[in-house]
């Protein structure tokens, strides 16, 4: 190891998707690092980053507003605040490097009043606003994906948490039949994990549990002999969500929220999710297939997220307008009953996906800090 380096902030907040990488790189980086990492009250980390043994300190949320409203007058003077704020923590630090949301952008101009050398990581195949504006005054960009139009970007792919990193090494099939037990599953049969994200998705949602007077794939799922893993995020969980069997023992369980997302994988043969840079990452590294759903709204990232794996045919893609409980069950079900087909898929993705993504990233923060691993 190198001689320890004084501080290195870590910003990136607000969805999974931001805070996972930070974490994954913060787990490597422990060792050779003081680790600051920095968020706002409006996000996950809040309760995640300290959680996983990390100091954070908080700053306000700065949000841009997509329209032309009177809260756009009132960015200026938020944002000068939370430069402000930011610059007290960043100060004396070796290097900040930043993993999106709505922190990074005062973080980063912080440090770059400051002289304090910037790193940049974005996850998504089309980078967010914070890092379009900052690249070309940073030491470093780092980027998940190839083709992510930034100036002198660098391919890392994208930092997984340790457990899931770990499970790649594993192989998922070593885990499954204890993460089955732990789902309440059964030992035998398919098992498709259904999840949108931190915060759910209601298509998804809508598609697998139905409406009053239309059901939801989950009943012809069930009658099929597939169990499901219903993840349906804090806000969306329904009074009536509970346990159900089915044919040849197979069992839907719903979830309001799953803490080791790790664990889940394990039990699955496939998911159903959205394609944020995250669980595009997560899933390819461990060779889950995948049917992903793009989230319609934004710059169209999540489309772009999925594009390598959608070329080495290691996923399906499914819009969401045309995501019916029909057209689930349409295009899961032969997917379910055919481990050859699931196997093939998982290993395509391992070929898109390398690992060691967080090591890559944590190397590049420290030879920008002078201290290489």
């Amino acid at each position: 190891m190198a001689g320890r380096a004084r501080t290195i902030v870590l910003a990136g907040g607000g969805t999974t998707g931001h805070i996972s990488p930070l974490i994954a790189t913060a787990e490597v980086l422990r060792g050779d690092a003081a680790i600051v990492c920095v968020g706002t009250a409006k996000g996950l980390e809040g309760a995640v980053v300290p959680a996983a043994g990390f100091e954070l300190r908080l700053i306000p949320a700065v949000p841009l507003p997509r329209k032309l409203t009177p809260a756009l007058f009132k960015v200026p003077f938020r944002l000068w605040g939370a430069v402000r704020q930011a610059g007290a923590i960043v100060a004396g630090a070796s290097v900040v490097a930043g993993f999106g949301g709505y922190v990074s952008l005062p973080v980063y101009l912080a440090a770059w009043r400051r002289h304090v050398p910037i790193v940049m990581h974005e996850q998504n195949a089309i980078p967010g606003l914070a890092n379009r504006l900052m690249a070309r005054r940073s030491a470093a960009v780092l980027v998940s994906f190839p083709g992510t139009p930034l100036p002198h970007a660098t391919v890392t792919g994208l930092p997984v948490r340790a457990a899931v990193a770990d499970l790649a090494r594993q192989g998922r099939q070593a885990q499954s039949a204890q993460a089955r037990a732990e789902f309440g599953l059964p030992a035998q049969g398919p098992v498709l994990l259904v999840s949108g994200g931190s915060q759910g998705a209601r298509s998804i949602n809508n598609a697998m549990w139905g409406a009053p007077g239309a059901p939801g794939a989950r009943d012809a799922l069930l009658a099929a002999g597939v169990s499901v893993v219903h993840v349906w995020g804090n806000a969306n969980f329904p009074a009536g969500a509970v346990t159900l069997d089915g044919a040849d023992g197979a069992r839907y369980v719903p979830l309001r929220y799953v803490d080791d997302m790790a664990r889940a994988y394990a039990a699955a043969d496939l998911m159903l999710a959205r394609s944020g840079a995250a669980t595009v990452a997560e899933t390819a590294t461990l060779g889950l297939p995948c049917l992903f759903v793009p989230f319609p709204h934004g710059n169209g990232e999540q489309r772009r997220n999925a594009d390598s794996l959608v070329k080495a045919a290691a996923c399906e893609v499914i819009d969401d307008a045309g995501l019916t409980p029909e057209r689930l069950v349409e295009a899961a079900l032969p997917l379910l009953k055919d481990p050859g087909k699931l196997a093939e898929m998982g290993r395509a993705a391992q070929t898109v996906m390398l690992p060691g993504a967080a090591e890559r990233v944590a190397e590049a923060i420290l030879a920008v800090a002078g201290e290489p691993r």
